[in-house]
């Protein structure tokens, strides 16, 4: 059903993000990343206490592509 729509103001937009104004069938945003990421990365919590002397994040990924989106 159309309608009417005022003023529209856009502050930022990101990469897989959409955005329409009006009828539409189907609306589909998509992304893929990749996350790399060493000991102790990822902890949370209060006090923590991380040591890690002499630690390295190696990483071999030989392969394209590891998971495509198919449209």
């Amino acid at each position: 059903m159309p309608g009417f729509v005022g003023a529209v103001k856009i502050n930022t937009i990101g990469s897989s993000s959409i955005f329409h104004i009006g009828d539409v069938y189907k609306m589909e945003p998509y992304t893929q990343s990749k996350t790399f990421a060493g000991g102790g990365s990822f902890n949370t919590g209060n006090g923590m206490q991380v040591r890690l002397n002499h630690a390295q994040t190696t990483i071999v990924d030989d392969d394209k592509f590891d998971q495509t989106i198919l449209r």
